[in-house]
């Protein structure tokens, strides 16, 4: 499509988390965190907003499609460290304290994150629900990838759904072997990529 794609900065938090809340108010990890529709619309935003918040504070960065269609929110992560999950109480506390499920994901992705090799982390992508299908994911990430492909980084990210899997084993991504199983919920997908020469 050539949907030309910057970095995003503080500036851009509201566009960014306007849409990683429409991208995925129907998506069953999100529905399983937030059951009820009401509390759905209430507090999604804000584990939104803490995922951008966390990129931008602990040196990782977020991507944006210019025309506001489609970000995507990646940690660099070193060997020996996994982000989000060295404290899931405290992740929990600052987005909805009376939300267990928000401890309980970021402890079971914590507990599947491999944490031997430095990686680049795709945390969360997002594409404007009308505009699905059309690319806009994967055009936003190859600059990434490309990127690791010629520093030889290797990617990690757990896809929510097999449509999401799909597509990231089109683009070199390998399920690690064993899912996530949220209790009671759906499952994620761990998966990995090691660069292309």
């Amino acid at each position: 499509m050539g949907v030309p794609i910057r970095r995003a900065g503080a500036g851009d938090r509201d566009t960014a988390v306007e849409l990683l809340h429409r991208a995925f108010a129907s998506d069953a990890v999100s529905r399983w965190v937030f059951p009820d529709p009401d509390q759905l619309e209430r507090d999604h935003g804000t584990l939104m907003g803490a995922f951008f918040d966390m990129a931008i504070a602990e040196g990782g960065y977020v991507d944006l499609a210019e025309d506001g269609s489609a970000v995507a929110v990646w940690q660099s992560v070193p060997a020996g460290e996994h982000g989000d999950d060295d404290d899931p109480a405290g992740f929990r506390a600052s987005i909805d304290p009376d939300n267990e499920r928000i401890e309980q994901i970021a402890r079971l992705t914590g507990e599947a994150h491999p944490k031997d090799r430095a990686h680049e982390y795709l945390v969360v992508i997002g594409v404007d629900p009308d505009l699905h299908g059309k690319g806009l994911g994967t055009e936003l990430i190859a600059g990434v990838l490309a990127r690791c492909d010629r520093d030889g980084l290797h990617a990690y990210l757990e896809a929510s759904s097999l449509r999401s899997r799909a597509l990231y084993e089109r683009l070199g991504f390998v399920f690690l072997g064993r899912t996530v199983d949220l209790p009671d919920g759906p499952h994620m997908w761990p998966m990995w990529r090691e660069p292309r020469s």
